[in-house]
């Protein structure tokens, strides 16, 4: 019988695949824990006898060469991949695989990077036109890959972009639509939050593909901004070296209040509790990263070498934040901290907190004015060119530590974002560094809109 069964990765909104027919199976885009992949084949009484990749990913590691070692299937890449793929052979248009009645064939979809594939699959058994394209990050539910790895070839590799999606395109609007991210990825902007579509209806609602002059299309991905973590370029050689397989048990062990003052000098605390929970109480100079959003931001306060505490709410979210961070490269979690400000303030160890602010507090210090006051703005550029609060200074989370030295420690600075999660992360870093009089506005942007206030241009 055949199958495509869907693997999605949280936090990440990575999906991959394990797809076959019988007793032959392959694995596309395998993430670094990949154990699920050998265990799923089993159940269904099949065996991986080939591993393929889309692309180089930058936003996690690849499982695939850590998957052939147990399994001994064969791993495959496209070509043009900015250096050798040591774990795999390089395959190319027009190569074809067979699992059962499944017939893959290969398309060079270059645009995201340069080694971009994407994967045709048909049932041999009923009719010419393909069933399914696993598209890797060239097309998206509701978007298209973002373009600007390269950044002194904008306007080519989105010319070439668009070229690769007429190529999917023209697979036919029955064509099933298996992407490698979801929505929350950083690999897009305006995914839907489903994981699943069809060529036919992107064709007629996806806002890029509706985009069908070439010029246009090149105008629109050039003027795209996109961040970029630093630890996109240790997952790019990792991709290319192959990683080290993920510990078979992540979950770190339990740290009582005497461990982690003995750690702390030397490790990064971590706290992955909720936004509020941070707020309320927490271990000086902590850094606030709720659990879920780990992937997305972890990477750019991180280094490799890094060792780490965790304060958490339990094992299990203990276990799931390891998780996250050894997917992109983190594996030096130390242990963590249980349940962990009681516990801490038992001991009698110092913490700290940090107050939440409202509307109308934020509106009358607008309004008041003052050099003893900044607002900070630290959502994305795409979200502040859609206006900002007036007198709001605007420094994206991610570049908020190389920015601290332009800020002024004895000014009393109001955080503020969308909703007030990536806001907790910014004061977790002023208060960490030395910034004492830090305030959070609960509810951001959004409460700010909420009760008609006006915004001024962020241009």
């Amino acid at each position: 019988m055949m199958f495509v069964e869907p693997i999605k990765s949280p936090g990440l909104a990575q999906l991959s695949y394990l797809i076959g027919d019988g007793s032959e199976a392959a694995v596309i885009d395998p993430r670094r824990d990949c154990e699920i992949y050998a265990e799923m084949a089993r159940q269904r009484g099949c065996r991986i006898t080939h591993i393929f990749e889309t692309h180089r990913n930058e936003d996690l590691i690849s499982g695939a060469p850590i998957l052939a070692e147990l399994t001994g299937a064969a791993v495959h890449h496209g070509p043009n991949a900015a250096g050798e793929v040591t774990y795999a052979d390089t395959v190319r248009e027009g190569d074809d695989f067979s699992f059962g009645s499944m017939l893959l064939k290969v398309l060079e979809t270059p645009g995201h990077t340069d080694d971009s594939l994407s994967f045709a699959i048909y049932d041999q058994d009923f009719g010419n036109q393909a069933i399914g394209v696993f598209s890797g990050d060239a097309l998206f539910v509701g978007d298209v890959g973002r373009t600007d790895f390269y950044p002194d070839r904008k306007e080519e590799v989105a010319g070439l972009l668009y070229d690769s999606l007429q190529k999917i395109l023209s697979l036919g609007d029955q064509t099933i639509l298996y992407p490698a991210h979801g929505a929350g990825s950083v690999c897009g902007d305006n995914m839907a939050d489903r994981d699943f579509s069809t060529l036919g209806y992107e064709r007629v609602n996806n806002p890029m593909l509706l985009i069908t002059d070439r010029e246009k299309f090149i105008a629109r991905k050039v003027a795209e901004h996109h961040e970029q973590p630093p630890y996109f370029h240790n997952m790019e050689q990792l991709n290319l070296d192959g990683s080290a397989p993920a510990a078979r048990v992540v979950t770190p062990p339990v740290l009582d209040a005497d461990d982690v003052h003995r750690l702390i000098e030397k490790a990064e605390v971590i706290d992955v509790r909720s936004a509020s929970a941070y707020q309320g109480a927490h271990l000086p100079g902590s850094l606030a990263i709720p659990c879920d959003m780990l992937p997305a931001f972890a990477g750019w306060y991180l280094d490799a070498t890094d060792e780490i505490i965790l304060v958490a709410d339990g094992s299990a979210q203990a276990e799931s934040a390891a998780r996250h961070l050894a997917r992109i490269g983190y594996d030096r979690v130390l242990g963590f901290l249980n349940t962990a400000m009681p516990g801490w303030a038992a001991a009698g160890r110092p913490f700290g907190s940090v107050p939440v602010v409202d509307v109308d507090t934020v509106k009358t210090r607008v309004h008041d004015g003052g050099d003893g006051w900044q607002l900070l703005d630290v959502r994305g550029k795409k979200e502040v060119a859609e206006g900002v609060i007036p007198t709001a200074r605007c420094i994206y989370v991610g570049h908020l530590p190389e920015q601290l030295e332009k800020l002024a420690k004895d000014k009393h600075y109001t955080v503020m974002c969308a909703s007030g999660a990536r806001a907790t992360i910014a004061a977790s870093i002023l208060r960490r560094t030395g910034f004492d009089k830090v305030d959070i506005f609960l509810g951001s942007m959004g409460a700010w809109k909420a009760k008609g206030n006006d915004v001024a241009s962020g241009d």
